[in-house]
């Protein structure tokens, strides 16, 4: 038997803010939601986004969460994210590796947002 990773977690202080920036500011697919808090994305793994409840939970508001989601067409995406509010950490960047930025959440956990396929320059 092998362990297969289910979810990572996010903590916040506002789940509503945070189910609408999740769903309806980034466009996860919103899989459930309860007590608990909610679970984003169809397949493994999910996103889970969990109020912080307990001291340690709290302690984790409001950092770099170290997660990175792949976004084809990336400056586009970032563009509908400025019309949208969103906070960017970093504006998109051209690496050799692609494009990269950061953005913030509504409780401040930061999330980058990459592309591999770096736009031309001509």
């Amino acid at each position: 038997m092998t362990p297969a990773l289910y979810s990572i977690a996010i903590f916040v202080h506002d789940i509503d803010r945070a189910v609408a920036f999740y769903r309806d500011t980034l466009g996860l697919p919103l899989v459930r939601q309860g007590s608990f808090g909610a679970e984003f994305l169809e397949g493994e793994p999910h996103l889970g986004v969990h109020p912080a409840a307990h001291p340690d939970a709290r302690a984790m508001v409001g950092r770099h969460t170290g997660l990175t989601f792949h976004v084809p067409d990336l400056l586009h995406f970032c563009g509908i994210l400025h019309d949208r509010g969103v906070r960017f950490v970093t504006e998109p960047t051209k690496q050799a590796w692609g494009v990269m930025a950061m953005v913030a959440d509504p409780d401040g956990n930061i999330l980058a947002l990459w592309d591999d396929k770096a736009p031309d320059a001509g």
